[in-house]
């Protein structure tokens, strides 16, 4: 199959050396493209910036912004049989970009800022021939909170992870999951490496997909 994997933070300009940007290391998503080439599909790697080398086999397209990530997501999309929306996306980025360094001032600053573009809301649900997989980082209410995305978004299957923990989750090289879909009950996957998390995660998702296809002939 042909899999498509988001990675990584975005990273939204102020000016030439600052950024608005999150904790995201990037080490689930490459762990669940090097998951995917070891089981012999083939990979389009989608990464922000990440201190972590890419799976070697990988196609690797290297992003900064969410409106580089969304349009490579549009462009790469089409030819795929299953999309993984791994990379923590920025919920905002600022209205304007300055050309120079702005200097430090000694009074308050004020930044204003704009919502990202939703990227799952984005996609076309006309003719839709790929699986749709999420994941969502939450903090609290999390199986409340994923069911809902499922929904809003459009997807087939939401991957939630609690990250409010310090030891599992963003920049942690464990993690744990509940993994919810429209067609099952949530399946959750205890913690561990997210090497181990990758494998059973595709699993699921291909189990899962299998299932869709069924249902759908």
């Amino acid at each position: 199959m042909k899999i498509v994997v988001t990675a990584g933070p975005t990273r939204e300009p102020i000016d030439p050396v600052r950024f608005i940007s999150n904790r995201s290391s990037g080490k689930m998503g490459y762990a669940i493209a090097e998951a995917a080439l070891d089981a012999g599909h083939q990979v389009t790697l989608i990464t922000g910036p990440a201190a972590i080398a890419p799976p070697s086999s990988a196609r690797v397209i290297r992003i900064t912004t969410s409106d580089e990530l969304h349009d490579a997501v549009h462009e790469h999309v089409h030819d795929c049989d299953v999309l993984v929306m791994c990379a923590a996306v920025s919920d905002y980025k600022p209205v304007r970009i300055a050309t120079q360094k702005l200097e430090k001032q000694r009074g308050e600053f004020s930044l204003q800022l704009t919502p990202t573009r939703d990227i799952l809301a984005s996609l076309p649900l006309d003719d839709r021939n790929y699986f749709v997989v999420a994941f969502a980082a939450e903090t609290h209410d999390v199986a409340a909170s994923a069911q809902q995305k499922l929904i809003a978004k459009n997807c087939d299957v939401i991957i939630a992870n609690d990250v409010s923990k310090s030891d599992s989750g963003m920049e942690s090289d464990d993690n744990e999951v509940t993994i919810f879909s429209r067609i099952d009950q949530p399946r959750h996957v205890e913690r561990a490496s997210k090497k181990i998390i990758a494998r059973e995660i595709l699993k699921i998702v291909f189990a899962l997909r299998e299932k869709s296809l069924t249902k759908k002939t």
